[in-house]
């Protein structure tokens, strides 16, 4: 992802707590102390608006207009006051339909919350930790906030995969916060986006109760870190034999729709890890997907990232859908290069017949997928009521 213009990382939810950083986390986010979260929430810009105006070139006159108003950081409008050249204030300039949400207004209540919920009789406050990023300004943030023992560890590794939100807002008018389930593997760094539907409040309307959201959204949380286990172990046991496959690994992973920089780094991740180099269970190609994410993306944090963390998701989550989506993709690129020779036509139709095999082997496996998924989202909705 392109580099943010600050990051802020954070341990505890405020001066009362005496957190620290997982030691995989410290290992991996070098630098200064880590401040509370409070604290990194507070130091973040604020918005308010002011009146705008435009000039007429013919007077040259400036003229007000109630339509419009100006988004302006109202720190930096005192050092504009003072001379300061070398500052911007001005984030955005909306219609007057526009509803600002500062930073305290969504991450106030959650604080609340946090004090409240507990792990294993612990308040979540006492074990948060993560890092914020802020992109144009200040005017763009992005946040993982994780729970230290909010986990799920797998046989063999030290370090585990540890649940959390993500979460973020702008000024610009695109949304006002949205947030999502979220985990990083320590023991990779890879970060598993999207493991809850996103929610996103609009900068349109009126601003829902953020307290009873945040009490959901963690409810949801608690439920995939549940399960998540699960997920991981049967993808375990679903394995791709690509000497049995019409593509390489590399071409698995563009045939989801992975652009060639991303594939690459995808598959030579996919390849290291794997038992063998030809055969490949699910978890490990669902990890190198989102190893090339996090560390290779030359994209931005949002709906660039989105439509790639949901192919990556889907090879975890949805092997069958995975696998009809390689066959459909390798179908219309055989029919692209075909040249209506009989020789490359009965090469495609056994290239097509060894996919449909995988499919039909993973077929009793993929309905365990199903029937889990099916019980997850029917208690997302329970936790939602």
């Amino acid at each position: 992802m392109k580099d943010p213009e600050t990051t802020t990382v954070f341990a505890g939810l405020d001066g009362r707590t005496d957190s620290k950083l997982p030691e995989w986390y410290a290992e991996r986010h070098g630098g200064p102390e880590p401040v509370s979260f409070s604290k990194a929430v507070r130091n973040l810009p604020q918005a308010i608006d002011t009146a705008v105006a435009y000039r007429n070139p013919f007077t040259d006159e400036w003229v007000k207009t109630n339509r419009f108003n100006a988004l302006v950081e109202p720190s930096r409008l005192q050092a504009e006051a003072n001379d300061n050249q070398e500052i911007d204030s001005l984030f955005h300039i909306p219609t007057d339909s526009y509803a600002i949400i500062n930073p305290v207004d969504v991450y106030g209540p959650l604080e609340e919350v946090l004090r409240e919920e507990t792990i294993d009789g612990t308040p979540l406050g006492d074990v948060m930790f993560g890092e914020i990023r802020r992109y144009r300004g200040g005017g763009e943030v992005h946040m993982d906030i994780m729970f230290d023992g909010l986990e799920v560890r797998l046989p063999g590794r030290s370090d585990p995969i540890t649940m959390g939100v993500t979460s973020g807002y702008d000024f610009f008018g695109e949304h006002a916060v949205y947030v999502e389930g979220f985990a990083q593997d320590g023991y990779c760094s890879n970060t598993m986006r999207s493991l809850t539907d996103k929610e996103v409040i609009k900068h349109v309307g009126d601003v829902r109760n953020f307290r009873t959201w945040w009490e959901e959204l963690l409810a949801q949380v608690e439920l995939v870190a549940d399960d998540l286990f699960e997920f991981i172990r049967d993808a375990q046991d679903i394995e791709l034999d690509f000497s049995e496959l019409p593509f390489t690994v590399t071409e698995f992973y563009t045939l989801l729709g992975f652009p060639d920089y991303l594939a690459e780094r995808a598959a030579g991740d996919a390849e290291a890890n794997a038992m063998s180099p030809f055969e490949i269970d699910m978890w490990t190609l669902h990890s190198g997907a989102t190893y090339a994410l996090t560390h290779f993306f030359q994209g931005k944090e949002g709906a660039s990232l989105d439509q790639y963390v949901r192919i990556a998701n889907d090879i975890l989550f949805n092997p069958e859908g995975t696998i009809e989506r390689v066959e459909q993709a390798y179908e219309e690129q055989l029919e692209a290069d075909s040249d209506d020779g009989s020789q490359a036509s009965l090469a495609g139709e056994r290239a097509l017949a060894s996919i449909e095999r995988v499919s039909d082997d993973l077929q009793e496996k993929v309905d365990q997928f199903e029937e889990r998924e099916d019980t997850l989202r029917e208690r997302f909705q329970d936790a939602m009521a």
